[in-house]
């Protein structure tokens, strides 16, 4: 299967079914030196992790993460990290009578065309657990950055097009109705300094776009304003420039911290637009891998709202994507490569 690694310098590969004994992730290109350990993954999965709100899937499951290589006596060796993330709650049951049935709004049937043989069980390699690899290898990211002074603040914005703050009685209508919502998650990123990113086909906004839709239930990103800035004048996008104490910044941040592709040195700001989670309770029309009409009615533990647990997962992959494009960066200048190895 091609498709399962990104990144070019700090690369990850994910593996793993929903319902197989185990997920993970290889992330190779992390620096040696990075102290490291299991513990340090615990904050970031137990967001990402099932069970933990009225938001989430019932399924439990504890998501602790098993260093297996790339690490002595605490620290990153240089060398390829495997990670491995057990799967303990799963209930493959729930999914036998819907084996030939195509589910409205999921990758069944993609998936069959593609590969003539498709795991059901909750998805397989397209279901939403695959994530939780993905914050493993956030987690790593993270660290190296959080070296560097950068940091992130990643929050769910809206739900069902309602501020994430007044949404918990809808939440709870949703799941009485057995229906579910889009959302909207919001992902800043702080620290990150000017010039990071590439012209042309390795724009950093580009290659967050990437990573973010990459994530299987979003549907749409923008960055800065986003979609507003096509309603806009460029007398009130343009971000101008001013002279501070600190050096060049710009007065306004329209521009989502990036422009060129290029890091400004400001903020840079991503929204996430996930789709509602197809999986609901409510009786759907579909057809069987043979053509035939039927219905369908999904058993098993879903989420009615899929952004609380993915603003994790947007901020992993976003975490990924800016470490990788500041690595690459190192090459940009001879004068990086001088003051490296010169006068050793």
């Amino acid at each position: 299967m091609a498709g399962s690694s990104f990144g070019t310098i700090f690369r990850v590969t994910t593996w793993g079914e929903s319902h197989g004994p185990a997920l993970g992730a290889v992330v190779d290109g992390c620096p040696s030196g990075l102290p490291l350990s299991s513990e340090d993954f615990i904050a970031m999965m137990s967001r990402r992790r099932p069970g933990s709100s009225i938001m989430s899937t019932a399924r439990s499951e504890a998501d602790l993460v098993e260093i297996l290589s790339g690490t002595f006596e605490g620290m990153t060796t240089g060398t390829p990290i495997m990670l491995l993330i057990k799967n303990t709650d799963h209930h493959s049951a729930d999914y036998t009578e819907i084996a030939d049935k195509y589910r409205p709004g999921h990758a069944d049937f993609g998936f069959d065309v593609k590969y003539g043989i498709r795991d059901y069980r909750g998805g397989g390699r397209s279901s939403g657990r695959e994530t939780a690899a993905r914050c493993a290898a956030g987690v790593i990211a993270e660290k190296v950055l959080e070296s560097a002074g950068i940091s992130f603040v990643t929050e769910v914005e809206s739900i069902g097009g309602i501020p994430y703050e007044e949404s918990e009685d809808f939440i709870r209508h949703l799941r009485s109705e057995g229906d579910s919502c889009g959302s909207v998650v919001l992902c800043t990123v702080k620290g990150v300094p000017a010039g990071i990113g590439d012209p042309v086909f390795e724009k950093l906004d580009a290659n967050l776009a990437k990573a973010v839709v990459s994530i299987g239930a979003v549907k749409s990103v923008d960055i800065g304003l986003g979609h507003q800035a096509a309603e806009s004048r460029g007398s009130m996008f343009n971000d101008a420039f001013v002279s501070t104490g600190n050096g060049i910044t710009t007065g306004t941040n329209n521009a989502g911290g990036i422009l060129g592709g290029i890091s400004t040195g400001n903020d840079i700001v991503i929204r996430a637009y996930f789709k509602p989670t197809p999986s609901i309770s409510l009786h759907q029309e579909t057809v069987r891998s043979d053509g035939t009409a039927c219905g369908i009615d999904i058993r098993g533990r879903h989420d009615p709202v899929i952004g609380k647990r993915a603003a994790a997962v947007v901020e992993s992959m976003a975490a990924c994507t800016i470490l990788d494009s500041m690595l690459i960066n190192m090459s940009a200048r001879l004068s990086s490569f001088r003051s490296f190895y010169g006068n050793k």
